[in-house]
């Protein structure tokens, strides 16, 4: 490698943090530098590449096409190296185990398995964070998100774990008798939505549904979801797989069920590259538990 035709450390560093926090004023914050100091390193490496990286938008900044590239690349890299420098130091290795996803799927699925891991991996110090956010994957914070999609995250590597329709339901008490044909008789319910997602409001625009007047929406944790929707307090969109129960006992109605996103369901998302032996240990437990479920 040419290191003198090679942009210095420090102004892709200065880069990389613009880059993910969309400031120069909170990238000087997270490197204790002022921001004209990292505004001078990012045009300093602009200058190097040839290359506009960032613009400005509204009070913050973007990224160009060139500079979401140089971001993806950038960010590996670091990723790589403090991976590195982790497993040589041993922090790899004592550092906890730092696991994300939706409250709904901790309360449902993940929590009444739980126990067994810990039998299994004593020594596997887990950090739990049940949140509707999609949390940013940054080297020393988060190693695996469990999510709900198509499997499509740029920049992560994504395995299906758990395959999974999304529905519309009810609870029978609240459904009654009355006959449900088309998305917009939806509308005459109170619906419950977790928070800190959209999936009301997703559902609702793919059905080419627009609403006369305010939803009744109260957005709440996911456990109180699944208790409401039990109660009859409303209608929610949710993952069919943590309500089957409720489904064949007939105290939960599907009202309507989306079944064209093939691959669709909950996935195992981590940072492209070799995972740690904690890492590894708690994805293979996964897989053995949905594994055991299909």
């Amino acid at each position: 490698m040419n290191w003198r035709e090679f942009p210095s450390l420090s102004s892709l560093r200065a880069f990389s943090a613009v880059a993910e926090k969309k400031s120069f004023s909170a990238a000087g914050r997270e490197l204790n530098v002022t921001h004209a100091a990292v505004s001078q390193q990012v045009r300093a490496l602009e200058k190097h590449l040839g290359l506009q990286l960032v613009v400005r938008e509204g009070r913050g900044i973007a990224l160009t096409p060139e500079g979401e590239t140089l971001f993806q690349g950038v960010n590996e890299g670091f990723s790589a190296i403090r991976a590195t420098v982790d497993h040589l130091t041993g922090e790899e290795g004592v550092r906890p185990l730092n696991i994300t996803m939706t409250p709904a799927f901790a309360v449902s699925w993940l929590m009444p398995r739980i126990s067994d891991f810990r039998n299994s991996h004593p020594d596997i110090e887990l950090m739990l964070n049940p949140t509707g956010e999609v949390v940013t994957f940054e080297p020393g914070g988060v190693d695996l998100a469990i999510r709900f999609g198509d499997g499509n995250w740029a920049g992560l590597e994504s395995e299906l774990l758990l395959p999974t329709s999304f529905v519309v339901v009810g609870a029978a008490s609240l459904i009654g008798e009355r006959t449900i044909t088309t998305p917009e008789d939806l509308l005459q319910f109170p619906w419950l939505q977790e928070l800190g997602t959209n999936e009301l409001a997703l559902w609702v625009q793919r059905q080419g549904v627009v609403p006369t007047r305010k939803m009744n929406v109260t957005h709440l944790p996911g456990y109180m979801v699944l208790e409401g929707l039990r109660r009859g307090d409303g209608v929610s969109a949710t993952a069919r797989a943590f309500i089957e129960p409720d489904i064949a006992s007939g105290s939960l109605k599907v009202l309507f069920e989306d079944t064209r996103s093939h691959g669709s369901g909950y996935h195992i998302v981590t940072r492209p590259g070799v995972m740690r032996p904690p890492l590894k240990a708690f994805a293979s437990w996964l897989r053995g538990h949905a594994a055991a479920c299909s």
